[in-house]
């Protein structure tokens, strides 16, 4: 009997030394090095994937550590963004403790080689100087600096991508199977503080939420990031990194397509064909992003009409008036 516990004892040991050796593969004490917060002119950037993994770098989950260093850093992001984007029963894994801890345990564990791979890339790279050199750039183009908050996080359910509800609530999803980090840090970053900016004075719009609102908010990233990569960029990559053949899709069907999504740029409830294409299906056959797309022909022509310096224009025009000085439905009447 003492030989069979022996043996069992020994197996066990030997068991979970190489389950352990496996774990070594990812660093927790270089993790252990980075800031849990980098601060550059007004924008604070959360590491909090950090110690989404610290938690779990022991024995014992460390659930409190979830509370303090991922809950309560950004918690108008997980309450106010996250908590009413998913809602009702979903809503309750992020605006609580509770749901927090639950959630963050059982996610890593069925996740985990994908969060130490995540991880990895963010440590290979230096963020703070990632974030600096395109906040310098920018501050050379943008008349206005936003006031920001951005997490780099794991969430059991994603969706935001590279955003969030306000300048106050973004977030990089990490485990999101649709971003590709080192490129939303490189192409996507210009992108989503356009948006900050932009938020600012869109919020003087009495329009301001409307689906042509929208269109004009997404469009114009997309145009600015083209200019932050002074034009050498393609612009389908620029519109969410679109391809040749579906911007040529667009083009080819452009006046249709305004033609049909006109009537719905007052709307104001979201539920409309211009953002929703996906799922409504009024084109059937269109790519995705085609908001994205269409926002930004129609600042590519105002910009054409008004002069090369005139997209700074946008930031302090509705909308409305964007679409009208642009020229852009003289321009589809012409086709």
């Amino acid at each position: 009997m003492k030989k069979i516990l022996s043996f069992l004892s020994l197996f066990i040991i030997l068991f979970c030394s190489a389950q352990y050796n496996g774990d070594k593969n990812f660093d927790y004490k270089k993790l252990e090095t980075i800031s849990d917060s980098i601060k550059i002119e007004n924008i604070v950037i959360h590491n909090l994937f950090k110690h989404q993994l610290l938690a779990h770098q022991s024995n014992r989950y460390d659930s409190a550590r979830i509370v303090r260093n991922v809950y309560l850093p950004h918690k108008k992001l997980w309450d106010s963004c996250y908590g009413v984007i998913f809602g009702d029963e979903n809503g309750k894994l992020f605006n609580n403790p509770r749901g927090m801890i639950k959630w963050n345990k059982s996610l890593y564990e069925s996740n985990r080689k994908q969060w130490e791979d995540k991880a990895n890339i963010l440590l290979g790279i230096n963020i703070k100087k990632v974030f600096k050199e395109a906040l310098t750039k920018f501050s050379k183009l943008v008349p206005y600096q936003p006031k920001a908050k951005i997490s780099l996080i794991f969430t059991p359910l994603t969706g935001i991508s590279f955003g969030g509800c306000n300048d106050e609530q973004f977030a990089l999803e990490l485990n999101n199977d649709h971003v590709n980090i080192l490129y939303a840090l490189e192409k996507g970053l210009p992108h989503e503080l356009n948006h900050m900016v932009y938020e600012h004075f869109r919020k003087n719009d009495v329009n301001g939420n409307s689906a042509l609102s929208q269109t004009i908010d997404e469009g114009f990233a997309c145009y600015f990031t083209y200019l932050f990569f002074d034009r050498k960029i393609e612009k389908s990559e620029a519109v969410e990194n679109m391809t040749q053949p579906n911007w040529n899709w667009y083009i080819k069907n452009e006046k249709e397509i305004f033609t049909k999504l006109k009537p719905y740029f007052s709307d104001t409830s979201g539920n409309n064909p211009l953002l929703r294409n996906d799922q409504l299906k009024l084109f059937p056959d269109a790519p995705k992003s085609m908001n994205y797309w269409l926002g930004f022909r129609i600042i590519e022509k105002y910009v054409e009409k008004n002069g090369p310096h005139s997209w700074k224009d946008v930031y302090r025009l509705t909308a409305k008036e964007v679409l009208e000085k642009s020229g852009y439905e003289h321009y589809i009447e012409s086709l």
